[in-house]
């Protein structure tokens, strides 16, 4: 059930949660907000189920003291706890066993972190009650794959601190719903009918495959991942424009980025803020030189790499990427003509960044090898292999290739969004969520990319 794409979910969970919550007078809905979050990920992962209480208990015991007397020492400690649990657990469910990665540990570990850091900054002004922080840090919207809000976002809720009328309440789930059923469509229609190309591309092999398979492979896997995310994105945040709290922006159309470094700021943009903020600003970020700048920018993406898997391929997609950032601030930016540096960040964002996907995929070095070899074959049969593979597959997927391709243009999203009220959109949604439900009746359920992050 913490797929937000489960049918019981969508038609148990959350209708039930919702009537629930606003049925809940508003002195007790944080509560009603914090137990409905505990259940949603006690039936996802009851193994891993204390893991969270502790955490919680931990860091809110750890915060309650700062409030009494900052201490810098008092603060390195429970970051380590923090760090070193989200360190331990990726080590057994890599190593020992995947069920020992508790769900979505990265996301509440990461929140716990900046909650810690802003109660020793004072961004957060007072002493804040148990279950507040404790809805915070388990709302089910964003415990399993974010996004990752600050504590001062939580608080603009009006629904859990104000009494909100029958039209309050109808006008918060109707937009909650649009975006969540947008985020649906992009999860079941696009990115899991893009993971069946990149599944046959896999079961032919990639030393069958042409040059030109290849390379639809890359953009196929490339277009899996960002419809995955931003559907996930969209539907997080819808549920939580439905119980109050202001839509939050996770990606922003990264493929119209003018560098890499942008790109990565519009994908996974409160994550990005995240290492910004409580790793790059603290070790010195851009302030101390460009060789600080180089190491600064190096923790990072090692950190990043780290985050997402501690297999050596995303080691080498956090430095590759961490290449091309350094690159481009210390030699494109500074040294090439304007025209000319924005030519290189679009061949950037729009050629290596599919290929640095690739090695964020494909976890076996020979494989990898293999299929870069099919992407540039410098050497053996390369493109000839299978010439007509490439065709092939185009006429199966066509379907689901142009619409995503189409949606890469944020004007295309943002004409819907800024029309969405009107009747029209309102029946094309209802069309398309049933369109949904019945593609999710027949399949087996395919879980969001990153929810083993």
């Amino acid at each position: 059930m913490v797929n937000f794409s489960d049918l019981n979910f969508i038609f148990r969970f959350l209708p039930v949660f919702l009537v629930a919550f606003y049925l809940t007078p508003v002195r007790f809905r944080t509560w009603t907000l914090l137990f409905g979050s505990l259940l949603f990920y006690a039936v996802g992962d009851l193994r891993m189920f204390p893991a969270l209480l502790a955490a919680v208990i931990v860091n809110f015991l750890f915060a309650k003291a700062q409030f009494g007397e900052k201490s810098k020492s008092l603060l390195f400690f429970v970051l380590a706890i923090d760090a070193g649990m989200l360190i331990e657990f990726k080590i057994l469910g890599q190593y020992v066993d995947k069920s020992l990665l508790p769900i979505g540990i990265s996301f509440y570990i990461f929140k716990m972190i900046s909650y810690q850091m802003d109660v020793y900054r004072g961004k957060v002004e007072k002493d804040a009650s148990f279950v507040d922080v404790a809805a915070y840090f388990c709302m089910f919207p964003q415990v399993v794959s974010g996004p990752i809000m600050r504590f001062d976002k939580y608080l603009e809720n009006t629904a859990l601190r104000e009494k909100t009328s029958l039209s309050q309440i109808a006008e918060s789930i109707e937009d909650g719903l649009r975006f969540f059923v947008a985020g649906l469509a992009m999860k079941v229609l696009l990115a899991d009918h893009l993971a069946m190309l990149w599944k046959d591309i896999g079961t032919i092999g990639y030393e069958s495959i042409s040059t030109p398979l290849a390379w639809l492979g890359a953009v196929t896997y490339s277009l899996e991942l960002y419809f995955d995310f931003w559907g996930y994105s969209l539907m997080a945040a819808g549920i939580g424009v439905m119980i109050g709290f202001p839509f939050i922006t996770n990606f922003d159309h990264p493929y119209g980025s003018g560098s890499v470094s942008e790109f990565y700021r519009r994908w996974h943009a409160t994550l990005g803020s995240w290492f910004r903020d409580y790793i790059y600003i603290p070790l010195g970020g851009s302030r101390k030189g460009e060789a600080r700048t180089v190491f600064n920018l190096l923790v990072v993406w090692l950190v990043t790499g780290f985050w997402h898997g501690i297999t050596l391929n995303f080691i080498i997609w956090g430095l590759s990427l961490c290449f091309l950032i350094i690159c481009e601030r210390l030699f494109v930016l500074k040294r090439f003509p304007a025209p000319l540096s924005k030519f290189v960040g679009k061949v950037n964002v729009l050629i290596l960044i599919p290929l640095t996907w690739v090695v964020f995929a494909i976890s076996d070095f020979d494989m990898l090898g293999t299929y870069f070899s099919r992407l540039f074959p410098f050497t053996g049969s390369g493109i000839a292999v299978n010439q007509g593979d490439f065709l092939k597959n185009i006429g199966i997927y066509w379907t689901v290739l142009l619409p995503s391709l189409i949606l890469l243009i944020p004007k295309v999203y943002d004409f819907w969004v800024n029309r969405r009220n009107r009747w029209i959109f309102n029946i094309l949604w209802l069309i398309l969520f049933w369109a949904c439900i019945y593609s999710l009746a027949g399949a087996a359920g395919n879980p969001f990319m990153y929810f083993k992050f």
